[in-house]
């Protein structure tokens, strides 16, 4: 389920039009080759979250906004996209339902060549359908 997770957020993440205007790709990983600002899935790890009757997956999964500027705020409005993005997914997906989606912590970081980094990192319970 946690791979299912992954292709469904990114296919959710890129089918955003407002999201698409501000962001040149959204990648499961760090694409080979794009320019900024990107989103990529940074990394994901599952444990099991079975119930009575159904399969389940808790999956700690983060994402990774790249951008670039000099004022610390730049990118707050694409990143806060995003999150309310991750926060609207569909509850219904293929193989699976969403139980919750709970938020756990971000970070924000400068880096070399005046570029910026934010990762976000949620919880997401699963159950098999």
């Amino acid at each position: 389920m946690e791979t299912l997770l992954r292709a469904a957020l990114v296919a959710w993440l890129r089918a955003d039009p407002s999201l698409a205007a501000e962001i040149n790709t959204v990648a499961e990983e760090a694409p080979s080759r794009a320019s900024l600002p990107w989103l990529g899935v940074a990394a994901s790890a599952s444990a099991d979250w079975s119930v009575k009757g159904a399969a389940g997956r808790e999956v700690r999964i983060a994402l990774e906004f790249h951008f670039r500027g000099d004022d610390p705020a730049a990118g707050a409005t694409i990143a806060q996209a995003i999150e309310d993005r991750i926060a609207a997914l569909p509850r219904t997906q293929d193989g699976f339902d969403v139980a919750s989606i709970v938020f756990l912590r971000s970070r924000v970081e400068q880096r070399s060549g005046n570029t910026r980094a934010a990762l976000v990192e949620y919880r997401v319970r699963l159950l098999a359908t």
